[in-house]
């Protein structure tokens, strides 16, 4: 399923949800959840939210930099030769790599950052580097498609948020929205493996991404979303 039908339908379901269950969506809880609603294809660096948190413009100056690097390292005599131009070459080569390679390696390389010097931000700072990390290295609807993923993103919201106002209800609108995410791709030829290494599949076969009736299916799920938002935040008393 495209990333903007996660995002309206995970983040739209989770906030009705809670809404009638007596939590207070406040500004927190709606941003939580939106990003909930994405997080689980941070293994995929073509995902909605890897393409907008790491922009085409940042890898054209990440390859730039890579490029100047190796000419820095051919001319700076920092080791002799021929292994000046061996790490040049190999530096060099990293700014060829695909697009999706080089997401990998900002991810990993802004995780880097957060551990050296995010404490001011921490416990946040740790909980996304180890995110970052973690899915740069996993494949597609691997471990982030799963219930381990859901769970582990409530425990870390969980006692992320402990002595935050209104923490509990930040972690339970991850958690939810995070697995509304994961019930939105079962419905996919795909489908996701909810609790490897268990084989089950949990897949409806209704659609598939990207194609005439995969997007007619993600309009009908958008549309009922839209209406289920209506009833509990304009027409419920």
């Amino acid at each position: 399923m495209m990333g903007r039908s996660h995002l309206i339908i995970s983040t739209g379901v989770t906030l009705s949800v809670m809404s009638l269950m007596s939590h207070e969506i406040t500004i927190p809880v709606i941003a939580v959840a939106a990003l909930s609603s994405l997080l689980p294809d941070i293994d995929e660096p073509n995902s909605l939210l890897v393409r907008k948190a790491i922009p085409e413009f940042l890898l054209r100056a990440l390859q730039i930099a890579l490029i100047g690097a190796a000419i820095y390292l051919y001319f700076a005599g920092i080791v002799e030769r021929p292994w000046n131009i061996v790490l040049a070459l190999l530096v060099g080569s990293v700014s060829f790599l695909p697009s999706r390679k080089l997401r990998h390696l900002v991810m990993i390389l802004i995780a880097i950052a957060l551990f050296a010097f995010g404490e001011a931000y921490d416990p946040w700072n740790y909980i996304a580097a180890c995110v970052l990390v973690v899915s740069s290295i996993v494949p597609h609807r691997g471990l982030t498609h799963t219930l381990y993923g859901v769970a582990g993103w409530s425990a870390l919201l969980y006692f992320a948020s402990v002595g935050i106002n209104d923490g509990g209800s930040l972690w339970i609108a991850g958690g939810m929205s995070y697995a509304f995410h994961l019930l939105a791709d079962s419905l996919t030829q795909r489908g996701i493996t909810p609790l490897p290494p268990i084989p089950f599949k949990l897949r409806l076969k209704l659609m598939s991404t990207g194609t005439k009736k995969g997007g007619a299916v993600e309009n009908i799920c958008i549309m009922l979303t839209l209406a289920f938002v209506v009833y509990v935040f304009i027409l419920s008393p």
